[in-house]
């Protein structure tokens, strides 16, 4: 294999959500970018395909409004096509759809437990910064104020639903945090198209000052005196090597370690990747029904369950997603342990056993997809509370995504954070310049 050699502003590794939005910020920002990803498509994670005629998506299908994901698309001037569902978020227990509306916790919790009043002053306390330190885990911190199954029970699946965790495995701290000063996904929609319809979308923002090369593995990192120089991609089976001086990684800490080479990084930082990262775990069950298995439009999160959190009737918001005279559903779990091994086969076996629990008319459906999201692969790169930092010690080269968080977000909009903090930092250290086109 020849090698060419090619110069950029900058290089992004990996068109998931948090190299997308980074990439769009770059280009939009004056410097020329080249997005490199080894799939064939945009979206990562996060991305889109058709079986049986059905736009399924992989990963995550819920887009927040009102946030820094919605305020990057604006920045950069590319459409967000998103149709919120109405109402957008209720829970399912014991068969029934309890829509909580401007209720909210306070609504829900009175249902289910006499001790309602004592979790929401936590809830408050959390709102003006007292919040427990975060060895604590959610489970053990709402022991401290009911045993009521059912609300842990509810604890449990809001945790696997927006962490792909279990109760036991999340910091308390990171829970409350999440619910008190973040998005809570309380405003959110469904793109019409699947999710890779708002990447596609970003992607053509970039195409005007940059470029993105699906199918092209990053091979290696390169790395000398303490500085990025450049990356060497696989591209139609010829190495060619891009010079520049700014690398964002979108692959996760541990894979940017192994383009690089563990020798380039300052051991503190080779000792956070390899002691710190705790990939998270989840199972996404793709369902197509004649019959409709529910009938809210958004997403229901679930009681009492195995393995099942939750579940997004999308065709009733986004009839496109399904052919003619078909219900669309996407329905997650999460395993037990979801930060450490598991059985694949009895994990996802434990999620079917509950859907069919749930819903009585489940075995006349038809499973489009079950991928069980994990190791190399996850539903996040590092669980909320044992997130990386962005910097990796290596003057030029950034993390984005979801193993770098900031403390307790979580989703494609914890991505987009990442991606803005990072560019925000870049531009304002270094002058705008422009390189040669790829």
């Amino acid at each position: 294999m020849s090698v060419d050699s090619q110069k950029v502003d900058a290089v992004v590794i990996g068109a998931g959500a948090g190299g997308l939005c980074a990439a769009a910020r770059l280009a939009h920002g004056g410097l020329h970018t080249l997005v490199v990803d080894d799939k064939d498509r945009l979206g990562g994670r996060a991305s889109t395909e058709e079986i049986d005629g059905f736009k399924v998506n992989i990963g995550a299908i819920a887009i927040e409004f009102g946030g820094v994901f919605e305020e990057t698309f604006h920045t950069v001037g590319a459409p967000l096509d998103i149709r919120a569902p109405e109402p957008a978020s209720s829970f399912f227990i014991d068969g029934k759809v309890i829509d909580v509306g401007r209720g909210g916790w306070s609504l829900l919790l009175g249902q289910l437990t006499k001790q309602a009043s004592r979790i929401l002053e936590k809830f408050a306390d959390a709102r003006s910064g007292n919040l427990p330190d975060g060895r604590q885990s959610t489970e053990d911190w709402l022991k401290g104020y009911t045993s009521n199954a059912t609300v842990h029970a509810l604890f449990r699946n809001l945790c696997a639903a927006i962490f792909a965790c279990n109760a036991a495995e999340l910091p308390a701290r990171a829970f409350l945090t999440y619910f008190t000063s973040k998005g809570a996904f309380k405003k959110f929609g469904f793109c019409p198209q699947g999710t890779i319809g708002v990447w596609n979308s970003l992607g053509s923002a970039i195409r005007r000052n940059g470029d993105i090369w699906l199918g092209t593995p990053a091979t290696s990192i390169h790395i000398s005196d303490g500085r990025v120089e450049g990356v060497t991609v696989l591209r139609n089976g010829e190495r060619v090597r891009i010079d520049t001086d700014l690398v964002i990684s979108n692959a996760g800490p541990k894979a940017t370690v192994a383009l690089a080479g563990s020798e380039a990084f300052p051991a503190d930082y080779i000792a956070k990747v390899r002691n710190d990262l705790r990939p998270a775990a989840n199972i996404v069950i793709n369902v197509a029904s004649r019959e409709p298995l529910i009938n809210h439009p958004g997403i229901v999160t679930f009681g009492k369950t195995r393995r099942l959190c939750n579940m997004a009737n999308l065709s009733t918001t986004c009839p496109e997603l399904a052919p003619p005279g078909w219900h669309l559903y996407v329905a997650y779990a999460v395993p037990v342990p979801a930060l450490g091994d598991f059985d694949s086969d009895a994990e996802v076996a434990l999620a079917l056993e509950d859907l069919r629990e749930q819903f009585a008319n489940f075995n006349q459906a038809k499973i489009l997809s079950i991928r069980v999201m994990r190791d190399d692969w996850p539903a996040q790169r590092s669980c909320a509370g044992y997130d990386l930092p962005r910097e990796t010690g290596i003057e030029g080269l950034w993390c984005v995504g979801d193993a770098v968080k900031q403390y307790g977000n979580g989703g494609t909009q914890a991505c987009a954070e990442t991606a803005k903090i990072v560019t925000d930092a870049i531009f304002a250290a270094r002058p705008r310049r422009s390189a040669g086109r790829v």
